[in-house]
């Protein structure tokens, strides 16, 4: 897409004006429950003051002033500001991750953190924010529809060098998030047949994890057969293309089983295992589940006892009797289902529906390309990340370790979570098209 409009500069009293109060509450609302399930997850009969920095809902505290005097900064820059300086955002933000190989500290197996002292910074959530700036700048100045495939090129390895980068880590829930920008290019006009791919390939990883690939070969097979009896007329496709892509199928299940066990670390095996209930014997799988699922397993027995109500604010038992692994973190849903119920879990899950919601409209109004780009990747990222998390707490999705957005404990994230919304809603002040 060109672009379509120059981003122009509006007064302090403007902004107050035109910014999208609705997600700006929304946020607070996330970000209140969010601190008020994280004080409660935390708390003992020994627990200080709220403000206590000692203590992780005071620290979470902190961030959350140090948040709101972000926003101030934010929305007190020229909305200029962002899109001129994205590419050294961009840069820095490599330069970053790189630096962890060297400098990096190491928590629960992954070296992601620079230790500060006073808290830990992990850089991929800097390389969030940057990598949907600078996405957002490259397809908003080569002035097409990303129909050309240098142009596609590009804009793919802006989003698969941090993923690369952080992979190592190892953290690849991080590196997962990074994908879900792919959307943006999508949205901007990237040929469909990409998607079709890619999920194909998912496809196929899975088939080939739940059945081998020698049965993979044999339902293929299956499926040309039939195409070719049933439509031989109208079958388009040449006999040989076909074929080049029956062995390029082969040739990555065969490489999904070496993945899988050579690459892959034991507790993502155990994981995917379990998700895709590799273990035929039920008494085997419940076992599974009580040991290599463990925190799953808790979580989703918290969230069953909270029932339609909940057990009230500090009464979760399970809660209190930290049933539930990182529950102030990775699993903080889990708390609100035990301590809530399902009133609870229902009110945050049409939170983050309205939000997304009022973020595609905000950027749909975005008559600025940068904006606009920048609007979507910005939902990508929220989503992925709410998607997953909410999954996995459920037990419908394999544990991977990735935050609910301005919920979950974290400074870090709290932080950069903040930023990468409130930049968006910084240039949504400055849109043309008034219309809602």
């Amino acid at each position: 897409m060109g672009r379509s409009s120059k981003l122009t500069s509006v007064s302090g009293r403007s902004i107050l004006k035109r910014i999208d109060w609705l997600s700006v509450f929304i946020y607070f609302a996330l970000v209140f429950i969010g601190w008020t399930n994280i004080y409660s997850s935390t708390f003992t009969d020994d627990s200080s003051s709220i403000f206590d920095i000692g203590t992780r809902y005071g620290k979470q505290l902190f961030f959350i002033g140090v948040s709101l005097v972000t926003i101030i900064i934010i929305m007190g820059l020229e909305v200029n500001f962002y899109e001129r300086f994205s590419s050294l955002f961009y840069l820095l933000s490599m330069v970053s991750l790189l630096g962890l190989f060297v400098f990096g500290k190491t928590i629960a197996g992954a070296t992601s953190w620079y230790d500060l002292g006073f808290f830990n910074l992990q850089p991929s959530e800097l390389a969030k924010v940057a990598t949907a700036l600078a996405l957002a700048k490259y397809l908003s100045d080569i002035q097409t529809d990303i129909k050309r495939r240098k142009d596609q090129f590009y804009a793919l390895l802006i989003i698969i060098i941090p993923a690369l980068l952080i992979i190592p880590q190892p953290d690849p829930g991080s590196a997962l998030v990074f994908f879900a920008m792919i959307f943006v290019i999508f949205r901007e006009g990237l040929p469909l047949y990409y998607l079709v791919i890619l999920l194909s390939l998912i496809l196929v990883f899975i088939i080939t994890l739940m059945f081998g690939t020698v049965w993979l070969i044999i339902g293929l097979a299956l499926v040309i057969i039939l195409l070719y009896a049933l439509k031989r007329k109208s079958l388009k496709i040449p006999v040989i293309p076909l074929s080049l892509i029956f062995v390029a199928v082969i040739l990555f299940s065969l490489s999904v089983n070496f993945v899988f066990n050579n690459v892959f670390e034991q507790r993502h095996r155990d994981r995917f295992g379990l998700w895709l209930r590799l273990e035929k014997d039920p008494n085997k799988l419940e076992q599974i589940r009580k040991s290599i699922g463990y925190n799953t397993y808790q979580s989703e027995k918290a969230i069953e006892s909270g029932g339609f109500f909940g057990k009230g604010f500090l009464e979760g038992t399970r809660t209190k009797g930290d049933f539930v692994p990182e529950q102030d973190t990775d699993y903080i849903f889990s708390t609100v289902g035990e301590e809530w119920g399902f009133v609870g879990t229902a009110t945050v899950i049409i939170l983050f529906s309205v939000l997304f919601l009022r973020l595609i409209s905000l950027a749909e109004r975005q008559k600025n390309a940068f904006a606009r780009m920048y609007g979507y990747g910005v939902i990508s990222i929220l989503l992925i990340h709410y998607f997953i998390n909410i999954g996995m707490v459920i037990g419908i999705l394999p544990t991977i370790g990735i935050p609910l957005p301005f919920f979950s404990y974290g400074g870090s994230g709290l932080l950069f979570f903040t930023i990468l919304l409130f930049i968006f809603l910084r240039l949504d002040t400055n849109r043309l098209k008034e219309s809602f």
